[in-house]
């Protein structure tokens, strides 16, 4: 039995601050040509990071790792404030790719501080957005990863705290940790808005809907890529078969005996046109292929400041 109809999800792939950050890197090599050192991966897809490689663009996890004086890019999930340091040091011309919705819980951090909280942030250990977080404020800031991990959990005056959340977390995931500290923190405070990236929630929600049609669902994207991987969770939450590849290739044959119906989506940092080698791929082989839009995305951010100066001449 083979595939007979494919639904493409909507929303899904690139949102707008990873199409910032892509373009960012892509702006600079245009203005100051190869090489660019990136901090990090732009953002976490292998065949994104890939092609920019390809153009000039060389990514590394330290700063040490740049020649003084080059022009050095920070990645959409954000820097700890010592990078910056450490950058001005090697007098880096740095350029800040990070995501807006990830600067706002930078802000959060430092306001919620200065008012004498202490924080208690929901994300997973490792991830570099975490890493930038919790490198602002270390002193009063904890990290909780899982609902077990609210147990462990210590603070000097439960009345003065807050949590925030990993902007590229599973929506379920979360409501569960944040329930496991309104009850054991009664008077803990939720930011003003929810930190959870729209586009990570809107692929969630799409991922949802879509269930009811499919039998399967392919999310393409990178391995460590937190929302991609949070797009399958959310399927297999529901009983559906899900799986994560990079690319057309990766998909196994065995995953597909006995389905007539496959739902593909889409991370926030992967292209659109490995959707369409997929779509093209099944659509030759007989299969209907048929958007399934969700919702409507429309949100966009303007380039870095840094870039700005240098394409008006304001250096």
């Amino acid at each position: 039995m083979a595939i007979e109809t494919v639904f493409l999800i909507s929303p899904r792939g690139f949102c707008a601050g990873v199409d910032r950050a892509v373009n960012t890197v892509e702006e600079a090599l245009r203005i100051f040509g190869a090489p660019v050192y990136v901090k990090h991966e732009i953002v976490h897809n292998k065949t994104v990071c890939e092609g920019l490689h390809g153009k000039g663009a060389i990514f590394v996890e330290e700063i040490s790792e740049v020649p003084e004086g080059s022009v050095c890019i920070f990645s959409a999930h954000g820097i700890a404030p010592v990078v910056s340091v450490q950058a001005q040091e090697r007098k880096l011309y740095a350029i800040d790719a990070t995501c807006p919705l990830v600067s706002k819980i930078h802000i959060e951090v430092n306001r919620f501080a200065g008012e004498g909280n202490e924080i208690l942030y929901i994300g997973h250990k490792g991830h570099p957005e975490v890493a930038g977080v919790m490198g602002i404020r270390p002193d009063i800031t904890q990290i909780v990863d899982t609902v077990e991990d609210v147990e462990k959990v210590r603070v000097k005056d439960p009345e003065k705290l807050v949590y925030l959340t990993q902007t590229t977390l599973s929506v379920d995931e979360c409501k569960e940790v944040i329930s496991a500290l309104k009850k054991k923190f009664p008077k803990i405070r939720a930011p003003p808005r929810d930190d959870i990236c729209y586009a990570t929630t809107n692929r969630q929600a799409a991922i949802r809907s879509a269930a009811k049609s499919c039998d399967i669902i392919i999310v393409v994207g990178s391995k460590n890529s937190s929302n991609s991987n949070r797009l399958v969770d959310t399927a297999r939450s529901l009983g559906i078969d899900a799986y994560l590849v990079d690319n057309l290739k990766e998909i196994q044959q065995q995953w597909l005996e006995g389905k007539k119906a496959l739902g593909v989506s889409a991370g926030a940092s992967a292209p659109e046109y490995l959707i369409t080698e997929i779509a093209d791929h099944f659509k030759a082989n007989g299969a209907e292929i048929r958007d399934l839009k969700v919702m409507d995305e429309k949100m966009s951010f303007k380039l870095p400041y840094e870039l700005y100066r240098q394409q008006t001449g304001l250096v």
